[in-house]
């Protein structure tokens, strides 16, 4: 078994979406920040209205899918097809824009907390014009774990060997096997799991430090990891949570113009011909 150790960081960065919302983007800040199969992560956390009040209306994208990940708040999906999905605290969606989808997420409250993540993860070529889908995943679909070493898991997608069997993360039959796994270490508290091997793979502190290693990882940093089949993790002088993500890479060119992510130029101007004339959604 070899064991993944840190091979690059990415501190986030602050930047604003939608029509104002203030995050925090690690992967996806540039092009040399990509990890294949994963686009862009980002990470929004504020207790402050006026930082994600403004929310993200109606909007469309085409060529990959996002899965949205709710820690504090509550957000209201809408899309062209009909579907409103509530993300409470707890619950993620998982969306693949595929041919076309135009939706909006918008903030269900005033004031209190609001703190998340969104990640976009790329389609292969022959998924990129299928049909648009959406699932709303509730809090309690994601089911949670403590394993040897104090470490507390939420999985949502992927699977992990517990001392009372096997916990599978609610998402399954996605092309690039994606593994999405919540971990918070106590202090002094480990953690390990099996990645598959040729899965590119990373993780993402939000809360503490994180041992990899001789390494550590502070807040708000993603760490790409080296290959391997194994990922060995701990808290470094404290508490610390982290995002775990790993997925099959694609391998295969990417063109992305804002919210489109196609393989070629060309496809990317029928993208937004397609947007202008009404027809992303036909």
């Amino acid at each position: 078994m070899t064991t993944r150790t840190l091979a690059q960081r990415i501190v986030s960065a602050p930047t604003s979406d939608g029509a104002g919302v203030r995050l925090r983007r690690s992967l996806g800040q540039h092009q040399g920040a990509r990890l294949d199969p994963f686009l862009m992560l980002d990470e929004f956390s504020s207790d402050k209205a006026d930082d994600y009040i403004a929310g993200f209306p109606s909007h469309p994208h085409r060529g990959f899918e996002t899965v949205t990940y709710m820690l504090d708040g509550h957000m209201l999906h809408e899309d062209h097809m009909g579907n409103r999905g509530d993300l409470l605290p707890g619950g993620a969606q998982w969306m693949s824009a595929a041919r076309g989808i135009i939706h909006s997420e918008m903030p269900q409250q005033e004031s209190g907390r609001m703190r998340g993540f969104q990640l976009w993860i790329n389609l292969p070529a022959a998924e990129k014009m299928k049909d648009a889908g959406y699932r709303d995943i509730r809090p309690e679909e994601i089911p949670e774990a403590t394993l040897p070493g104090g470490a507390q898991v939420r999985v949502l997608a992927g699977r992990i060997e517990t001392a009372s069997g096997t916990l599978e993360g609610p998402v399954t039959g996605v092309t690039t096997e994606p593994v999405y796994i919540d971990v918070s270490l106590p202090a002094g508290g480990r953690f390990e799991h099996a990645v598959p091997e040729g899965h590119s793979a990373f993780v993402y502190v939000f809360e503490g430090r994180a041992a990899i290693g001789t390494d550590t990882l502070d807040t708000h940093a993603a760490g790409v990891l080296t290959e391997g089949d194994r990922v060995e993790m701990a808290a470094h002088e404290g508490p610390v949570r982290f995002l775990l993500i790993a997925g099959r890479p694609i391998r295969e060119p990417v063109v992305q113009y804002g919210p489109f992510v196609m393989n070629t130029r060309e496809e990317i101007e029928q993208a937004l011909a397609d947007y202008q004339s009404g027809r992303l959604t036909a």
